[in-house]
C-alpha cells in the first residue's frame, strides 16, 4: 500500500442499517479506504454521489424500496462527465445472491465487480481497491459460473426455429408469425414446441428470456 496514495472513497448502498454499520466499521479498520457516506436506497445513492464524489459505490442488489441495485448501477455508470459531475464512480456489487440472472444483469448494467457477502474481509478490501483502479472483480464462485457459461454451447436451433423465435421476441402471436413466414399456425406451434424443449422452458416469456440469455435473438 502506497502511504502517499489518496484513500479510496466509498459510498455504501444497502437498505439494512445493521449491514451498513458493520461495513463501515469493517472498512474503517483498514488503511487506504474511507467511507464517505451511506445510502439506504438507490434514489438516495444517486442523490449523494454528486456531492460526495465516491470512487466506488458498494452496492447491494436487493433494496427495500424504489429502484433495485441493478437499476441504480445502470444510472450511476451511465452518468459522469456528461452531466458535469465528474467521472462516474465504479460500482462493486456486494450481495448474497449469485444466480446467473443476477450476475448477468449487474454486469450488463455496468458493474465493475460482483462480490458475495460471504467473502473474507481481506478480499473485500482488495476488491474495493481493484474496483477503484478499474479492474474487474469477481468472487471465485461467480467467476466459475461466468466461465462455465462462456464454455457451455447454446442450444442448437434450426434456421426456421430461429426465425420463429426472432418473431416471438418481437411480440408477435402465432397467427402473425405464420403470416410473416408463410406457414400454417399448426406448423408454427410445432416449431415453438421444439424451441421450448431445446431451451428448457414452457412459456413464451421464458423462451424470450432464455433466448436473450443465450444471445439467440437478433
Amino acid at each position: 500500500m502506497n502511504p502517499t496514495a489518496p484513500a479510496v472513497r466509498v459510498l455504501l448502498c444497502d437498505d439494512h442499517a445493521v449491514v451498513r454499520a458493520g461495513l463501515r466499521a469493517l472498512l474503517s479498520s483498514t488503511e487506504g479506504i474511507e467511507v464517505v457516506g451511506e445510502a439506504d436506497s438507490g434514489e438516495d445513492a444517486l442523490a449523494m454521489v454528486a456531492g460526495l464524489r465516491p470512487d466506488v459505490v458498494l452496492m447491494d442488489l436487493q433494496l427495500g424500496r424504489g429502484m433495485d441495485g441493478v437499476a441504480t448501477t445502470r444510472r450511476l455508470t451511465s452518468a459522469g462527465d456528461a452531466s458535469g459531475s465528474g467521472p462516474a464512480p465504479r460500482v462493486l456489487v456486494l450481495t448474497m445472491f449469485d444466480t446467473d440472472a443476477d450476475i448477468a444483469r449487474a454486469v450488463a448494467a455496468g458493474a465493475t465487480g460482483y462480490l458475495l457477502k460471504a467473502e473474507r474481509p481481506e478480499r473485500l478490501f482488495a476488491a474495493i481497491r481493484d474496483a477503484a483502479a478499474g479492474r474487474t472483480v469477481l468472487s471465485g464462485s461467480v467467476a466459475d459460473r461466468v466461465v462455465s457459461r462462456l464454455h457451455a454451447p447454446g442450444p442448437a436451433l434450426t434456421a426456421r426455429e430461429r426465425d420463429v423465435l426472432a418473431l416471438l421476441g418481437q411480440g408477435l402471436g402465432n397467427r402473425e408469425i405464420a403470416r410473416s413466414l408463410f406457414l400454417s399456425e399448426a406448423t408454427v406451434k410445432t416449431h415453438l414446441g421444439r424451441v421450448y424443449a431445446k431451451l428448457g422452458v414452457r412459456t413464451r416469456t421464458a423462451a424470450v428470456a432464455a433466448a436473450t440469455r443465450h444471445r439467440l435473438l437478433p
